[in-house]
């Protein structure tokens, strides 16, 4: 999620970044969320004011009683109760104005590397390096999920019930065959890193998990839950993550709405 004060400071360039994802829907966005910042920022303003001079009227009481002026306290407490309830009006406007500051603000996403070639979809990929020439099989070539179903190495229907489309649980064989893949990888991939980095001694444990209970433990990496990659091998290196494991949660979110003997 971007950072308010840079939306703030710099609204053209999130447009244009919006423009440069494809997602010119959300560009209305961008001055809904000036706004309710711009409110927000009113709201603790005038509560800020109004407890200061709610504190100064009720030091005023004390003294006017003394001296016997029970009226003008009287007048002065009127004045303080309904600095109170000002302060709840507004407080709870707060409340609502930066909920869907928040919500806005999850949506709208996060600025492209510069390195980044803009394109509509992988139509427009900009080829880096080829090796070698690519061939075509005389056969018919079966998508990745298909292979995967055909060893009942899958399980689509779960994971989109858990975290949507685009999802699923590797089961079995295939689930072996992925963990014998990344450890194979494993000790080629912590060379290419610093020796103090944390994630050469975590990175076999890290799992994933999608559940709608969960996601908001994990906006902080993204621009919004619905695209938990996103970004996410950046943050995991800047910041040193050492763990988002939990076995149990998959196996909670996978048979968590059935019954099974």
């Amino acid at each position: 999620m971007l950072d308010i004060k840079f939306v703030r400071e710099n609204p053209e360039i999130v447009k244009q970044n919006i423009r440069n994802k494809f997602q010119d829907k959300k560009l209305p966005l961008v001055d809904e969320v000036l706004e309710l910042d711009k409110r927000n920022r009113e709201i603790k303003q005038e509560v800020e004011a109004l407890r200061a001079e709610r504190n100064k009227l009720s030091k005023e009481i004390g003294g006017l009683m003394k001296q016997g002026k029970k009226e003008e306290a009287e007048e002065v407490k009127r004045q303080v109760a309904a600095s109170a309830d000002r302060i709840n009006e507004l407080s709870a406007e707060e409340a609502e104005v930066e909920e869907k500051l928040k919500t806005n603000m999850m949506v709208i996403p996060n600025i492209i590397d510069p390195s980044v070639p803009i394109g509509k979809d992988d139509s427009e990929n900009v080829e880096i390096e080829r090796f070698g020439e690519p061939v075509v099989p005389d056969f018919e070539i079966p998508y990745h999920t298909e292979i995967m179903e055909s060893f009942n190495g899958i399980d689509l229907d779960s994971a989109r019930k858990v975290a949507g489309n685009g999802f699923y649980y590797l089961m079995g064989d295939i689930a072996r065959l992925h963990s014998a893949v990344i450890a194979y990888a494993y000790p080629d991939f912590c060379t290419v890193l610093d020796d103090s980095c944390d994630i050469c001694f975590t990175v076999r444990d890290i799992q994933i998990f999608f559940q709608r209970d969960l996601i908001h433990c994990l906006t902080s990496l993204t621009a919004h839950p619905n695209f938990l990659f996103d970004d996410f091998h950046k943050k995991l290196l800047s910041h040193h993550l050492k763990s988002m494991y939990a076995k149990g949660v998959p196996l909670i979110t996978l048979y968590g709405s059935n019954v099974t003997s």
